[in-house]
Protein backbone atom coordinates (compact mmCIF):
# COMPACT_ATOMS: atom_id res chain seq x y z
CA UNK A 1 0.00 0.00 0.00
CA UNK A 2 1.41 3.41 -0.93
CA UNK A 3 2.07 5.84 1.88
CA UNK A 4 2.26 9.58 1.32
CA UNK A 5 3.52 12.02 3.93
CA UNK A 6 2.56 15.67 4.05
CA UNK A 7 2.89 18.56 6.43
CA UNK A 8 -0.44 19.50 7.91
CA UNK A 9 -0.89 23.25 7.62
CA UNK A 10 -4.59 23.55 8.39
CA UNK A 11 -7.00 22.07 10.90
CA UNK A 12 -9.53 19.83 9.19
CA UNK A 13 -12.20 17.46 10.50
CA UNK A 14 -10.18 14.49 9.21
CA UNK A 15 -7.09 15.72 11.10
CA UNK A 16 -9.03 16.16 14.34
CA UNK A 17 -10.58 12.69 13.95
CA UNK A 18 -7.22 11.10 13.21
CA UNK A 19 -5.42 12.76 16.12
CA UNK A 20 -8.22 11.73 18.48
CA UNK A 21 -7.90 8.14 17.21
CA UNK A 22 -4.09 8.02 17.22
CA UNK A 23 -3.08 9.69 20.49
CA UNK A 24 -4.53 6.96 22.77
CA UNK A 25 -2.60 4.42 20.68
CA UNK A 26 0.60 6.27 21.55
CA UNK A 27 -0.23 6.14 25.25
CA UNK A 28 -3.44 5.04 26.95
CA UNK A 29 -3.55 8.17 29.12
CA UNK A 30 -3.48 10.57 26.15
CA UNK A 31 -6.61 12.07 24.69
CA UNK A 32 -7.21 14.34 21.76
CA UNK A 33 -5.50 17.72 21.97
CA UNK A 34 -7.68 20.79 21.67
CA UNK A 35 -8.29 22.40 18.30
CA UNK A 36 -6.44 25.44 19.66
CA UNK A 37 -3.32 23.40 20.34
CA UNK A 38 -3.47 21.84 16.87
CA UNK A 39 -3.93 25.30 15.36
CA UNK A 40 -0.86 26.62 17.22
CA UNK A 41 1.14 23.61 16.13
CA UNK A 42 0.20 23.93 12.46
CA UNK A 43 0.91 27.69 12.54
CA UNK A 44 4.22 27.43 14.40
CA UNK A 45 7.32 28.65 12.55
CA UNK A 46 9.40 26.18 14.59
CA UNK A 47 7.41 22.97 14.25
CA UNK A 48 5.81 20.73 11.67
CA UNK A 49 2.98 18.23 12.09
CA UNK A 50 3.53 15.47 9.56
CA UNK A 51 0.80 12.99 8.67
CA UNK A 52 1.00 9.72 6.77
CA UNK A 53 -1.89 8.80 4.51
CA UNK A 54 -2.87 5.55 2.88
CA UNK A 55 -5.83 5.58 0.49
CA UNK A 56 -6.48 9.17 1.61
CA UNK A 57 -6.88 8.23 5.28
CA UNK A 58 -4.49 9.51 7.96
CA UNK A 59 -2.80 6.42 9.42
CA UNK A 60 0.08 8.02 11.31
CA UNK A 61 1.61 11.25 12.51
CA UNK A 62 4.56 12.84 14.22
CA UNK A 63 5.71 16.28 15.22
CA UNK A 64 9.10 17.76 14.37
CA UNK A 65 10.18 20.79 16.39
CA UNK A 66 13.43 22.75 16.11
CA UNK A 67 15.23 25.42 18.08
CA UNK A 68 18.59 27.16 18.26
CA UNK A 69 21.05 26.74 21.13
CA UNK A 70 24.64 27.92 21.50
CA UNK A 71 25.71 24.40 20.53
CA UNK A 72 23.75 24.55 17.26
CA UNK A 73 20.31 23.98 15.85
CA UNK A 74 18.54 21.00 17.39
CA UNK A 75 15.43 19.17 16.26
CA UNK A 76 13.19 16.78 18.16
CA UNK A 77 10.81 14.21 16.78
CA UNK A 78 7.82 13.83 19.10
CA UNK A 79 4.62 11.79 19.32
CA UNK A 80 5.35 9.26 16.59
CA UNK A 81 2.31 7.04 16.21
CA UNK A 82 0.95 4.77 13.49
CA UNK A 83 -2.54 3.29 13.65
CA UNK A 84 -2.42 -0.33 14.84
CA UNK A 85 -4.09 -1.47 11.60
CA UNK A 86 -1.33 0.17 9.50
CA UNK A 87 1.71 -0.94 11.48
CA UNK A 88 4.25 -2.82 9.40
CA UNK A 89 3.11 -1.07 6.20
CA UNK A 90 6.02 1.39 6.05
CA UNK A 91 4.05 4.39 7.31
CA UNK A 92 6.31 4.89 10.34
CA UNK A 93 9.46 4.79 8.27
CA UNK A 94 7.98 7.19 5.73
CA UNK A 95 7.09 9.62 8.52
CA UNK A 96 10.53 9.48 10.14
CA UNK A 97 12.34 9.89 6.81
CA UNK A 98 10.13 12.87 5.94
CA UNK A 99 10.91 14.41 9.34
CA UNK A 100 14.64 13.93 8.76
CA UNK A 101 14.35 15.61 5.36
CA UNK A 102 12.50 18.55 6.92
CA UNK A 103 15.17 18.76 9.65
CA UNK A 104 17.83 18.95 6.90
CA UNK A 105 15.95 21.82 5.28
CA UNK A 106 15.83 23.56 8.67
CA UNK A 107 19.61 23.03 8.93
CA UNK A 108 19.40 21.05 12.16
CA UNK A 109 22.77 19.87 13.43
CA UNK A 110 21.19 17.04 15.42
CA UNK A 111 17.82 15.28 15.46
CA UNK A 112 16.73 13.62 18.68
CA UNK A 113 13.83 11.52 19.91
CA UNK A 114 12.94 9.38 22.86
CA UNK A 115 11.45 5.91 22.83
CA UNK A 116 10.37 3.59 25.61
CA UNK A 117 12.30 0.35 25.88
CA UNK A 118 8.96 -1.47 25.51
CA UNK A 119 8.49 -0.09 21.97
CA UNK A 120 10.79 -2.62 20.32
CA UNK A 121 9.42 -2.17 16.76
CA UNK A 122 9.77 1.60 16.97
CA UNK A 123 13.30 1.36 18.34
CA UNK A 124 14.22 -1.02 15.53
CA UNK A 125 12.86 1.47 12.99
CA UNK A 126 14.85 4.34 14.52
CA UNK A 127 18.05 2.30 14.32
CA UNK A 128 17.23 1.30 10.73
CA UNK A 129 17.08 4.94 9.61
CA UNK A 130 20.34 5.79 11.39
CA UNK A 131 19.56 6.83 14.95
CA UNK A 132 21.89 5.59 17.68
CA UNK A 133 21.07 5.37 21.35
CA UNK A 134 22.66 8.28 23.21
CA UNK A 135 24.60 7.79 26.41
CA UNK A 136 22.48 10.28 28.30
CA UNK A 137 19.25 10.43 30.25
CA UNK A 138 16.21 12.56 29.69
CA UNK A 139 14.85 14.28 32.78
CA UNK A 140 11.29 15.59 32.93
CA UNK A 141 9.34 17.83 35.25
CA UNK A 142 5.56 17.76 34.84
CA UNK A 143 3.44 20.93 34.81
CA UNK A 144 2.09 20.46 38.33
CA UNK A 145 5.67 20.53 39.69
CA UNK A 146 6.86 23.58 37.74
Amino acid sequence: METTVEEQIAITPSLCEAVARLMPQLSAHLGAPSAGLLLRLCASPAAALLVARQDGRIVGMLTLAWYDAPSGRKAWIEDVVVDAAARGSGAGEALVRAALERARREEADCVMLTSSAARTAARSLYRKVGFVEAETSVFTLKREKI
